[in-house]
């Protein structure tokens, strides 16, 4: 049977999770048709996670708006949601008279932009901040921030679930149809939907969207992002963000080096345009480049300290050659697509811009029609209780309200059977192995889960019923199991 919505949102990264929870504060019956086995798959999970000020956009961009806007009004949406977040600051670091000369210039862009407390500071500034980073001089800005975006995107998921939000997993879009009576018909690989509004938000897979809706005016250019991710070892060295002056010609920003709220550091993003759009693939050259590159303003990168490497892809409108920023297409084409509103190039600063890009769908929405707001709206969301933030004496408190808390599954993170289990369990619970990683971060310390895996795998496969020959790590096709070790 065909179901029916008002509105049906393409895509379960941090936009398509934003619009939705935002969209349920108003009486509509809105779906998620997400085409990966759970939410949070791409571009979403693979990040920097900073929350950005608004100063690296051109002045008068959707970007530069809805990045200012968003890295403003964060606090509220974090603490409603209860996303873990930290305004740490951030350097922007230089060498050279010509680098003083481009941070004169970045630090008059935000301010156009209306970011506050931006200052060019000396090495003394740097020595009480970041005492290890190098660097002759900086720019300062105080409001940036580290975040988790994990939690921010299944915050949003989980309070747009509480307030009626229906999500698909498994549900790639193969067709959209405008019927006659007005009405979509949305095609997908579970099943079939109608919907009076479509929301375009599918990240890699929005131009594909756009041509489905008969917009053909864009393609996306894959623009891969290699990073390292440092041992808690280094936990102390690095207190804040530190990037070099950035190089908009290539379209980056330099080596970033991040530290993340649980205490490691990552190095990265490299920028390389690539062909396909799902490689996920690091390379030795391009790892030996961010050590390289890094190590300019942190001398301490040594390949002891690496754990991992992973990739992000960055859905560019500016093709190779071309480089730097095309701004946010964020449109309603009434002639073509009547009640679609299509967001095509949702790059960096898409997470911090999040709140604000939704409130802009929503506004088109009401251009359209009238909005009726739902008086049961739930703003709140709290995430499950974390063990090893925990005082002993706490710990021992949700021992005994819950002897799963009692045991350990993940030595490195200290995370409890408790803390995987609801993982599983939960709101928009996990079916793969990354999803129970992200949620809970199992798997995310030194060993990477030599220790773990084998535990979190089996609990999966027992509370979900699934088969261990349709067992998943993390996409489609990414099985853990393709036989048996031995015959029993």
């Amino acid at each position: 049977m065909t179901q029916a919505y008002d509105v049906l949102i393409v895509g379960a990264g941090v936009i398509g999770c934003t619009v939705a929870r935002e969209l349920s504060r108003y009486r509509l019956s809105i779906c998620v048709a997400e085409k990966g086995p759970d939410i949070c798959m791409e571009t979403s999970n693979r990040n920097s996670a900073v929350l950005h000020a608004g100063f690296n956009n051109r002045p008068g961009s959707l970007m530069a708006k809805f990045c200012a806007e968003g890295n403003r009004t964060f606090d509220q949406v974090a603490a409603e949601l209860d996303i873990p977040f930290k305004r740490t600051g951030k350097l922007v670091v230089g060498f050279t008279p010509e680098d003083m000369e481009a941070l004169r210039g970045l630090k008059e862009q935000g301010e156009k932009n209306g970011i506050e407390g931006l200052e060019i500071v000396g090495r003394d500034f740097i020595d009480r901040k970041a005492p290890l980073i190098k660097g002759n001089f900086a720019m300062w800005s105080p409001t940036t921030a580290i975040l988790s975006p994990f939690q921010f995107t299944y915050g949003m998921a989980e309070n747009a679930a509480e307030n009626g939000v229906q999500f698909f997993c498994g549900s790639e879009v193969t067709g959209i149809f405008l019927e006659p009576d007005g009405i979509y018909t949305v095609v997908t690989k579970s099943g079939t939907f109608r919907s009076r509004w479509i929301i375009n938000c599918a990240g890699l897979g929005s131009d594909v969207i756009s041509s489905m809706l008969g917009i053909h005016d864009y393609t996306l250019y894959p623009c891969r992002g290699e990073y390292y991710i440092l041992d808690k070892k280094l936990k102390e060295m690095l207190p804040l963000p530190a990037y070099p002056v950035p190089n908009y010609r290539t379209g980056g920003l330099g080596i970033h080096l991040t530290p993340t709220l649980d205490g490691n550091i990552m190095v990265g993003p490299s920028t390389e345009y690539i062909d396909e759009r799902g490689d996920y693939s690091t390379t030795r050259r391009i790892l030996d480049l961010l050590i390289e590159d890094g190590s300019r303003i942190f001398p301490y990168l040594k390949q002891e300290y690496f754990i991992r490497s992973f990739a992000g892809i960055r859905p560019k409108l500016s093709p190779r050659g071309v480089g730097g920023y095309h701004d946010f297409v964020i449109e309603r084409r009434d002639d073509t697509a009547p009640r679609a509103v299509n967001l095509v190039g949702i790059e960096s600063p898409g997470l911090t811009s999040a709140v604000p890009i939704a409130h802009e769908v929503i506004r088109l929405i009401k251009e359209a029609e009238d909005l009726e707001e739902n008086p049961g709206f739930n703003p709140i969301r709290r995430r499950f209780p974390s063990f090893r933030d925990k005082s002993p004496e706490e710990q021992a408190r949700l021992i005994r309200e819950n002897p799963d808390y009692g045991e350990i599954i993940c030595r490195c993170e200290t995370i409890t059977r408790a803390e995987v289990l609801q993982a599983i369990r939960g709101p928009l619970g996990a079916r793969t192995v990354t999803g129970v990683k992200y949620r809970c971060r199992a798997m995310m310390g030194r060993c990477q889960g030599g220790y773990c895996q084998t535990r979190i795998t089996e609990l999966l496969m027992q509370e979900k019923g699934i088969r261990p020959e349709d067992l998943i790590y993390e996409r489609q096709g990414s099985y853990i199991f393709t036989g048996e070790v031995r015959k029993k």
